[in-house]
Order: C-alpha cells, then sequence, then structure tokens
C-alpha cells in the first residue's frame, strides 16, 4: 500500500496556470516548463541545447541557476497565501558536478525550512540518466503585500 504524503501547498496547484505565467519570461525563452507538483515538490525540465548551452556544448552553469531559482521560486510562492504574500530570492548558489551536453536537465525543488520571513529550497538536478549534475540552495525571502493584513 503506498502513504499519501499530505501537501504543504496553501492551495491547490495548478500546473497549466504555472507554466502560463512563465510567458514571456526567462523561462520561455530558456524553454523551462514545470512538469509536477507533488504534494512537497516542485519539478520542471529545461533542454540541453543552444538556448542553454555555454560555448563548449555544455548546459551553462547560469542557465542551471535559472532553472534552480525558478522551481524553487514556483514552490516558495505556493506555499504562502498570495493574497497576504509574495516571495523572492535572497540568495542562491550552486555545486555544478556533471555537464549536461544533450537531452533535458530536470529538477526538483524539495522544502527544507518554512519560517515567517524565510524559506529555504533544496534543488537536484540531474540529466536523462538520472545521475546528479547539480546541487543547488535558495533563500527565499517571504515579503507582505502592502496594505494585506
Amino acid at each position: 500500500m503506498q502513504e499519501h504524503k499530505k501537501s504543504i501547498w496553501f492551495s491547490p496547484p495548478n500546473i497549466e496556470l504555472t507554466n502560463a505565467m512563465c510567458k514571456n519570461t526567462a523561462c520561455e525563452a530558456m524553454g523551462i516548463e514545470i512538469t509536477d507538483i507533488g504534494p512537497d515538490y516542485v519539478r520542471g525540465t529545461m533542454p540541453a541545447d543552444t538556448r542553454t548551452f555555454q560555448p563548449f556544448g555544455l548546459v551553462h552553469g547560469g542557465a542551471n541557476v535559472v532553472l534552480a531559482e525558478t522551481l524553487g521560486s514556483i514552490a516558495a510562492n505556493l506555499l504562502v497565501d498570495t493574497s497576504k504574500f509574495y516571495c523572492v530570492g535572497q540568495e542562491v548558489n550552486a555545486n555544478h558536478l556533471r555537464g549536461v551536453r544533450e537531452g533535458k536537465v530536470t529538477g526538483t525543488a524539495s522544502l527544507w525550512h518554512a519560517g515567517k520571513t524565510s524559506q529555504v529550497w533544496h534543488i537536484e538536478l540531474r540529466d536523462d540518466a538520472g545521475k546528479l549534475t547539480c546541487i543547488s540552495r535558495l533563500t527565499m525571502a517571504v515579503v507582505p503585500l502592502p496594505g494585506a493584513r
């Protein structure tokens, strides 16, 4: 029997709406797509192609960071009541472990800490063979909306 995890999200997430919000952004330009939102994670992909390569034919480290921060930012905002708060990146780091020359990079963002004013997310990026290519940590500020109660 499979155990079902309780969702951590403030309200039920919608992948189609989330992907629609990425239109006309760096995510669209780089081919980033949200593919799965589980009870406690956000997963998405980015192509390993000319949109994301550095001059030596590998996925650019900066592209990895864009994917990681995108996944963590989406997850952070799913965790809060967006009628009262929004979340913005404060710090991101990445360790690039393995180059990717083809296929897709798949990232998964998981919550490490949720406080009143900050969140910390752990993001793992993997190649099509499932090999770990990059690990990232993202700290998000939880900011009250002006006039929100």
